[in-house]
């Protein structure tokens, strides 16, 4: 039986890193639990898959929070305090505690200090100043040197931005996301064809960018570049999903400004992304910044489609330069505009890179391998925390379900 996880998140969207929760979460489903901070499609997600969910709003103050922020609020603060005092009654129950990003880091990092129980920090992020405020840096690196029992990395690029930070190297460990290629695999040709008269594309060919909408993420470096490709569609898809409304609304006057608002579908949110990846030529990845991992990367090669890819970040670990896919620097637009047209130009280099990258998906980024590597560090921790136990003539308590209550502190 799998040791007893208390997984927490702060988000109930659909984000990349709560796309990962939810097959590491239904591994465990049997012994664990996760909590969320905010209800949302996760719960639901979860829920449908037989995952014990349970939702503990943060509210207002939790989501004021920001990467960015200078210094949370005092009511922020309190709200934190109040959480992690809550999530210890249930970490009692449960043998560690998994945070799933940064905000759920600090709670279960006090949850974990009053229920006496390990926390493993699971990191999605490059800790950079090109995504955090270095106060929000140097709490990540204070409190993982001090609580984290181990962090894990979704990539070499991760695990290193955090070291140089002064983050401990010998408790990271480095597992990538993994993605089952199921639903990829279940696309039929009716559907891409349904999917394409939806939108209206007729014959021209067409690109996407898939993933929330955020300035990092770079899809005004997909508008710049249609401007330079004669009849070329762009997709689209995805949503702001963390307060980044603002610049979905400068994407929409952007592509006006350059003349191509007739040329871009911005379809939001879609469950039907495999379809969506089926039906466009080429798979983008724009981000500006270093890209923690890039698991629409790994889902364009899934969908058997050449991936053009920004080469910063844990992108070059996914990608091999024209072997598995393309690189080009970030932001730049003419280096992008030519890659696309050279894919366009020659179908058959795209199918051999769209075979190439698929072989290397199947290979390298599976759900079974995530699970085994998390299950791996998860491990480490128990074993370690059962021999302090016992060193100190105490003992673990028994193993119980998830929803039981217990007195082991």
């Amino acid at each position: 039986m799998r040791p007893r996880a208390l997984f927490v998140d702060h988000v109930g969207a659909l984000g990349g890193a709560e796309l990962a929760l939810i097959d590491l979460a239904k591994a465990y489903r049997d012994t664990s639990t996760v909590v969320l901070l905010a209800d949302g499609p996760l719960r639901e997600r979860l829920a449908a898959d037989g995952v014990t969910v349970r939702v503990i709003e943060g509210g207002r103050a939790l989501h004021d929070i920001r990467r960015e922020t200078p210094r949370p609020s005092l009511r922020a603060a309190v709200r934190v305090l109040e959480l992690a005092w809550q999530l210890a009654r249930l970490a009692r129950r449960h043998d560690f505690l998994h945070a799933n990003s940064q905000k759920a880091f600090v709670v279960a990092c006090l949850a974990g200090l009053l229920a006496r129980r390990p926390v493993i920090w699971e990191l999605h992020d490059v800790l950079s100043p090109a995504h955090f405020s270095r106060l929000n840096i140097r709490l990540g690196i204070a409190l993982a040197n001090r609580f984290a029992a181990r962090v894990i990395a979704n990539s070499h690029a991760t695990a290193s931005a955090l070291i140089e930070q002064g983050g401990r190297r010998e408790r990271v460990r480095i597992v990538y996301n993994g993605i089952d290629p199921a639903r990829f695999d279940a696309v039929t040709d009716s559907q891409v064809e349904a999917a394409r008269r939806e939108l209206g594309l007729d014959g021209a060919p067409v690109i996407g960018v898939f993933g929330r909408l955020a300035e990092w993420k770079g899809q005004h470096v997909a508008l710049d570049a249609l401007s330079e490709l004669a009849g070329v569609q762009l997709l689209l898809v995805g949503e702001a999903l963390f307060g980044e409304e603002d610049y979905a609304g400068a994407l929409r006057r952007r592509s006006r400004t350059l003349g191509v608002a007739d040329r871009v579908h911005f379809l939001g949110f879609r469950p039907d992304v495999p379809i969506l990846m089926r039906l466009v030529q080429v798979v983008l990845h724009t981000s500006t910044a270093p890209e923690p991992f890039g698991r629409v990367i790994v889902e364009g090669m899934l969908a058997r489609r050449p991936v053009i890819a920004t080469r910063a970040g844990g992108v070059s670990e996914i990608l091999e330069d024209g072997v598995t896919g393309l690189l080009v620097q970030p932001g730049q637009v003419s280096e992008l505009v030519g890659a696309v047209d050279a894919l366009l130009a020659n179908p058959a280099r795209a199918e051999l890179l769209a075979a190439a990258g698929r072989a290397a998906a199947e290979r390298k980024f599976t759900v079974q391998a995530m699970v085994d590597g998390v299950t791996s560090a998860v491990e480490e921790v128990v074993r370690a925390r059962h021999s302090a136990l016992g060193r100190a003539g105490l003992h673990p308590p028994l193993q119980h379900s998830a929803g039981e209550e217990t007195s082991g502190r």
